[in-house]
């Protein structure tokens, strides 16, 4: 067969890196045959159907830059927001983590390899039955938070979801502080081998987070404590 040694170059190519496309393929093929012209390169590299179709970039919709609100009452304002890490073992995860912007507290951290917009729907019909929801949900432009299933869902229940512009982070500053905190404080610590040893330490570090540790924003109270002096309606101006 003409192309034998052509087809047999290809495969060892894509075996190594299975992403590597056409022209990266070629230049590769002929610093060793540069006999082997691009045109019968790309016919053979066609029939061995290794033209991958590239996924096309989503284009988002405009979002308005919005000045970062400092809710005067609890539930008014939840910021939401992904991370990701990995196991001892190198399995990778993703924790979801949702804050109440007006006291910093943190209502929920969902952690497992894939958390998909329909799982979103289950998380907050949790929350809702243990805690309630907020009037509006903050969050980045991620594929989670733009899905159907979520978004339906939301516009149902009565949320708004305020999406921040793309590529400024500063526009949810609020869960952006506080993920810093959970990476430095629980998944740096640690070198996790189970998902229920992350989830473990996520629990006892957020329940001294929201009913221990002080917070300068807040006048040197705990989540907690401004909750329930909101509550007696003795709180003082929150600082951004």
């Amino acid at each position: 067969m003409r192309d034998a040694e052509l087809i047999a170059a290809l495969a060892r190519l894509v075996e190594d890196r299975p992403s590597r496309g056409f022209w990266k393929c070629c230049a590769q093929l002929r610093k060793v045959r540069p006999d082997w012209n691009p045109k019968r390169i790309y016919r053979v590299y066609k029939a061995m159907k290794l033209n991958l179709r590239r996924a096309a970039r989503r284009r988002l919709p405009k979002r308005e830059r919005v000045a970062l609100y400092v809710p005067r009452l609890p539930d008014t304002v939840w910021s939401i927001d992904f991370m990701s890490d990995a196991l001892a073992c190198g399995r990778r995860f993703r924790t979801f983590n949702v804050v109440d912007d007006f006291n910093r507290e943190a209502l929920h951290i969902e952690i497992d390899t894939s958390i998909t917009s329909a799982r979103l729907v289950r998380i907050f019909e949790q929350i809702k039955r243990d805690h309630g929801l907020p009037q509006v949900l903050r969050s980045d432009n991620g594929p989670e938070f733009l899905g159907e299933a979520f978004t339906q869902w939301a516009k149902t229940s009565g949320v708004a979801i305020q999406y921040i512009q793309p590529g400024k982070p500063n526009q949810n500053a609020y869960i952006e502080r506080f993920n810093r905190t959970f990476r430095e404080e629980v998944l740096d610590q640690h070198l996790f081998a189970r998902l229920e040893d992350v989830r473990e330490a996520a629990y006892w570090w957020m329940l001294d987070y929201n009913e221990q540790r002080p917070h300068e924003s807040l006048g040197d109270l705990t989540p907690a404590e401004y909750r329930q002096q909101a509550a007696s309606g003795s709180t003082f101006e929150v600082s951004a």
